[in-house]
């Protein structure tokens, strides 16, 4: 059997499904290899006949015979490790966790590819070993410092890979080579067998060319590693995916603060903006100077001086190894005084502050990914400040202590790719992705996303909401808070009424003169419902409410006694449509 066109995780079950091998499999990814032809993607491949030994015993799992690259500062067992720099080169006596992860699951490893030298950059031109050509453009650089990660993906080779993000690696190559890239939350994937760039701030990042498979990549990779001091455990209820909400609250930069390269990109963006309107999102303007301002210390604070201290031997010892442009950024930290690192530190607390307020009254902030994608020839002509530039809305992200999920957006007239990022706080992962695909769904760049099943997990309890806890409403941050995810839109049986308490509404069970009431249905870890139900004013609490499947769950009940006297609003069938007649000009 010939194997998929596309290696994509539904093309390569259904070839694997029907009896396809995997040995054909990658024997297909060495020939378009050898057809792409570029001598700086890859610094070590898997050799061929270890390569298809691999392929003929692979274990059974999500990933089987899914080929896969990761980026060369991350640690495979058999290859040698060089972050880039040939006189840093070891070789490691086993795979890193998030590797070998994947492997189990049965991903079938092709090599480690370019980056820039020790992930000192965000274009993929700072390297020793060349750089790896865009995949859609070649006079366009192709984003770093996960450069070979990128290209792999985009020329088709893999089906995925591995990068790393510390200021926008995981993202910064995905807007220029129109992927998708997810960048975790800190220590969801372990950095264990990672070569540090900042490693309190390094994150293992994810390129594939869609939402889902990039989610299904995450879910086989993630939690927590004993042996990794970084490493975090999600909270109860975490998902790589979620159901996108039918209503949600989007931040976006205030107009003074977005730039772009061409009013293309600005247009592009405004699109993006439009389609997540059109999902029901409603569009709130913020500031982000504190998050702009605490991104510059990123390359001129303490985490210079982190970054050095990850390589300090080649610093101090081997200046002569290091790319020009590494070395003067690594040799800069070596000067860095403590004292000043703690305004830094004080300052990263502020803007974290300022993250959990700010998403306190909002679900996602949409970004642009960079302001455009400069070529090559323009880059190396300035190869600090446009590398800042591309910067400009990633910078900041790790040391705020958010998940971002990097989406194409689409493209110029002159046809180089546009992205955009949306931003959620930590372990936001599935809110993001099911919101993302989409919107990389409605730009036309994306397959329409399968729903997740909207089953609860055993340590999950479903929860019926029916006013400001509702998606896009004042208090859907406590549901959120509390581990929610959104399940499904629902309606209750018509023996309910309803009644208007100011901010909130009370609905009871009625004898006669009950409607079905439209809610949605939230899925609660258990060990939550109680400290929720806490945080629940009188008269309201939980109780059992039967849907009009006929299913009973928990659901916001009110007590009679507590609706005396208030406006009963049965008639308008549920609270969103309850406020948007009391939004309806009068007269």
């Amino acid at each position: 059997m010939t194997p998929p066109a596309a290696f994509t995780l539904d093309a390569l079950a259904a070839f694997y499904t029907a009896g396809g091998s995997a040995v054909a499999v990658a024997q297909e990814a060495l020939a378009r290899i050898e057809a792409y032809a570029d001598p700086a993607l890859f610094i070590a491949q898997v050799p061929r006949e270890a390569l298809l030994a691999r392929a003929t015993a692979l274990p059974q799992g999500p990933l089987h015979g899914v080929p896969f690259v990761v980026k060369d500062n991350i640690d495979a067992a058999g290859l040698p490790t060089t972050s880039g720099c040939p006189d840093y080169r070891y070789m490691p006596a086993e795979d890193a966790p998030a590797v070998a992860r994947l492997l189990a699951a049965g991903a079938l490893l092709l090599g480690k590819v370019n980056l820039d030298q020790f992930a000192a950059g965000l274009n993929g031109t700072r390297s020793p070993y060349g750089t790896p050509r865009n995949a859609l453009r070649a006079d366009l650089i192709p984003g770093g410092s996960s450069s070979g990660s990128a290209t792999a993906v985009a020329a088709g080779i893999a089906a995925f890979s591995l990068g790393t993000d510390t200021a926008g690696s995981g993202r910064i190559p995905a807007a220029a080579q129109n992927l998708v890239g997810l960048k975790p939350s800190v220590g969801l994937i372990p950095t264990r067998g990672t070569v540090p760039a900042c490693r309190s701030l390094d994150c293992i990042s994810i390129f594939a060319r869609s939402v889902a498979e990039a989610s299904a990549v995450l879910t086989v990779a993630a939690g927590a590693d004993a042996a990794d001091p970084y490493s975090r455990p999600a909270p109860a209820g975490w998902r790589a995916m979620e159901a996108a909400p039918p209503a949600l609250r989007l931040a976006v930069p205030e107009a003074a603060q977005l730039i772009f390269d061409t009013p293309d990109d600005a247009a592009l963006f405004a699109g993006a903006i439009a389609r997540a309107e059109a999902m029901g999102a409603t569009v709130t303007h913020v500031d982000i100077a504190p998050f702009l301002s605490v991104a510059r210390r990123l390359y001129d604070g303490a985490w210079v001086a982190e970054r050095t201290s990850a390589v300090r031997e080649m610093v101090v010892d081997k200046p002569g190894s290091l790319h020009p442009v590494t070395r003067g950024i690594l040799e800069s930290g070596l000067d860095r005084k403590t004292v000043d690192a703690f305004d830094d530190f004080h300052a990263v607390a502020e803007a974290r502050l300022l993250a959990r307020k700010l998403f306190a009254g909002c679900d996602v902030l949409l970004l642009p990914t960079c302001p455009g994608v400069p070529t090559v020839a323009t880059l190396l002509a300035e190869p600090v400040a446009a590398n800042s530039r591309l910067g400009t809305y990633t910078n900041f992200v790790n040391l705020c202590d958010l998940a971002a999920l990097a989406i194409p957006s689409g493209f110029r007239a002159d046809g180089v790719p546009a992205g955009v990022t949306l931003v959620g706080p930590a372990f936001s992962e599935g809110r993001l992705a099911g919101i993302g695909a989409t919107m990389h769904a409605a730009a036309g760049l994306g397959a329409p996303p399968a729903p997740p099943p909207a089953a609860l997990a055993a340590d999950e309890i479903a929860l019926f909401c029916i006013g400001a806890h509702m998606s896009g409403l004042p208090l859907n941050g406590q549901v959120r808070g509390h581990g929610g995810r959104f399940l499904c839109g629902a309606s209750s049986a018509p023996n309910y009424r309803l009644f208007d308490l100011g901010n909130r509404p009370g609905m009871i069970r009625a004898a006669e003169g009950g409607a079905s009431i439209l809610g949605e249905v939230w899925a609660v870890p258990a060990a939550n419902i109680g400290p929720f139900l806490a945080e629940i004013p009188l008269p309201l609490g939980f109780g059992r409410v039967t849907l009009s499947t006929g299913d009973t769950v928990l659901g916001f009940i009110a007590e009679s006694e507590g609706v005396a006297g208030a406006p009963e609003i049965t008639a308008r069938g549920g609270w969103r449509a309850h406020l948007a007649g009391k939004a309806l000009p009068r007269g």
